[in-house]
């Protein structure tokens, strides 16, 4: 007789492990057990349900070929038992049971299990602010919040909304609100930039930007207090540390919490973060229970600390681990990177491994690179810069993280994965600049991005480019402590020698070498020289050249004009 597997949870990780197993062990018998009668959905397709790219709610749980993945989908194509809507609410591990009820019927029993998965998810953070149990104001957290926030939108009950939490599925969430039904959209984060765990400010101004673009308004560095209304009206708007918002939707996306607390009442061990400790093998501290997804604790490669990782692409591949150990395998599942991406209305955004912040806080002492590059050959018509962001510790050259944003998602994805793929493996920064990846015009240059993020970041460990970022730039040129030598040809850098004045000084690249004593450093008290040119390249090398020369009081501005220009809209369009 095959063994008896409960599954307690039945979104992503779960339905995953339930058909490994039933694949590898065709005796076994296999339940899986949620509280939703909606199961086995693509949770993170929620924001383009909302946004209409995805028409029907249905299109989230279906498979490829169209067929509804509902108890009778498991049950009759897979072998799987479902037990729907209903609650696990006690595990007992010396009898290996564990008690249910129907939240349908309020029957309860008692299951026998040989093995257990948890496969619990994470809950919505539901801040503490007054107003946050009115009618109108909603997470995102399972189906049946995505279609009541469509239903109230498409009967035209929504003029304006707030969301509040700039993370991953505010920024998706905004976007769905203002592309499709064009609500007036405001997007509050009490962080200083948007998507705070994925990437640095740099990255996160041009996030900004872009969606400032399409009409969302962003709100940074503000928090929310209180959110207005009465239950028979419901939502009316929303006071923050500076305003009064009016609107009627809130979208809570402040983030979540693995969901550890049957595990936590059963005496298994518990993280940091309140998510469940595991091994490499996925099993908790009981060798009869597993478990995944949202709800455990993983080791991070690069900080090597234990963290909770909310996302489907892990939680399915942790379940096919675990279905491949509860069948007798031996499979690991040693860690994670944090890869991520998403798209914000044509902008694609991707990053691995540590921000600059995480990276400090972690013990490192971060250097960063910041290169803007065509993600095709430049000259491919549809070729597009992308903004790219390499970070490695100074002392060990061991790179840490890398961030990406640029127009062509696909392209900005595909060079995260390269350097998400070698992360674990604890690379050089030498190792980027000699990454093998593919190249053909219509895809890329012929000296990629990653490697000219790794060349960069090569340069500036060596000494040899000395850098300053944008944001820094742009601080000190406002106090008037810098000045700027643009080697850009005449056309491109004339608006700011009218507009500047001295403080922007034009020498084409190509007649630098012959006006070298124009050149003034910090001795003509305007303060620091800083070299700038439409991307990079050109200002790094006439540092080069001027340094031969004996003028070493100069940085380079990272990216360039192309950097500043998405940075900082204003500073070159002035009104």
């Amino acid at each position: 007789m095959g063994q008896k597997v409960l599954i307690i949870g039945a979104v992503a990780l779960g339905p995953k492990v339930a058909c490994r197993l039933r694949r590898l062990d065709p005796s076994a018998h296999v339940t899986l057990i949620d509280r939703d009668n909606l199961i086995s959905y693509g949770g993170c397709g929620i924001p383009y349900y909302v946004g209409g790219d995805v028409a029907d709610l249905e299109g989230l749980y279906s498979t490829s070929s169209h067929a509804i993945r509902d108890d009778r989908f498991f049950e009759t194509v897979k072998g799987v038992n479902v037990l729907s809507q209903t609650e696990v609410t006690d595990i007992d591990r010396k009898g290996k049971t564990v008690s249910v009820r129907n939240r349908a019927t309020g029957e309860e029993k008692t299951l026998e299990y040989d093995k257990l998965v948890l496969a619990t998810g994470a809950n919505p953070v539901v801040p503490p602010i007054p107003g946050a149990d009115l009618p109108g104001v909603s997470v995102v957290a399972n189906l049946h919040n995505a279609k009541e926030i469509k239903e109230k939108i498409s009967k035209g009950q929504v003029e304006s909304a707030v969301v509040i939490g700039g993370g991953a599925i505010g920024v998706e969430m905004a976007e769905a609100l203002a592309d499709l039904w064009g609500v007036e959209t405001t997007l509050v984060e009490m962080m200083e930039h948007l998507l705070p765990t994925a990437i640095g400010p740099d990255m996160g101004l041009i996030v900004k930007n872009h969606m400032e673009e399409h009409d969302v308004r962003i709100l940074l560095g503000e928090s929310v207090t209180q959110i207005v209304g009465t239950p028979e009206t419901g939502v009316e708007g929303v006071k923050t540390n500076k305003r009064d918002i009016p609107c009627q939707l809130v979208v809570l996306a402040v983030g979540v919490r693995p969901n550890a607390v049957l595990a936590a009442k059963a005496g298994l061990a518990i993280g940091p973060h309140g998510g469940i400790l595991v091994d490499n093998t996925l099993r908790t501290s009981d060798p009869n229970i597993f478990a995944g997804g949202d709800c455990i604790e993983l080791t991070h490669f690069i900080s090597g600390q234990k963290v909770p990782m909310a996302f489907g692409s892990l939680a399915n591949r942790e379940g096919r681990v675990i279905g491949t150990n509860i069948a007798g395998g031996n499979a690991q599942f040693k860690g994670s990177v944090g890869a991520f991406c998403l798209k914000a209305f044509e902008m694609g955004v991707a990053s691995a491994g540590l921000t600059v912040a995480q990276a400090k806080d972690a013990g490192f002492d971060p250097v960063h690179a910041v290169v803007v590059q065509a993600d095709r050959a430049h000259f491919y018509p549809t070729n597009q810069l992308m903004y790219m962001k390499l970070i490695a510790d100074k002392t060990t050259r061991k790179v840490l993280g890398v961030e990406a944003v640029g127009h062509n998602g696909d392209a900005v994805k595909a060079r995260v994965d390269a350097v998400s793929a070698v992360l674990p493996f604890g690379p050089d920064v030498s190792d980027i600049t000699a990454l093998e990846v593919t190249y053909a015009p219509p895809f890329a240059s012929a000296m990629d991005i990653v490697n000219n993020a790794g060349n960069a970041l090569d340069n500036i460990l060596k000494g040899k480019n000395k850098p300053i970022d944008v944001a820094d730039f742009l601080k000190l040129f406002d106090e008037a402590k810098a000045h700027v030598l643009d080697v850009r040809g005449k056309p491109e850098s004339q608006p700011f020698v009218e507009r500047f004045g001295d403080r922007w000084v034009n020498i084409p690249q190509d007649q630098l070498a012959a006006r070298i004593s124009e050149i003034n450093g910090n001795g003509n008290g305007s303060g620091q020289l800083c070299l700038i040119c439409d991307t990079g390249p050109r200002s790094y090398e006439a540092q080069c050249l001027l340094a031969s020369h004996g003028i070493t009081d100069t940085v380079n501005i990272q990216g360039g004009y192309g950097m500043l220009k998405k940075s900082a809209p204003d500073f070159n369009n002035p009104a």
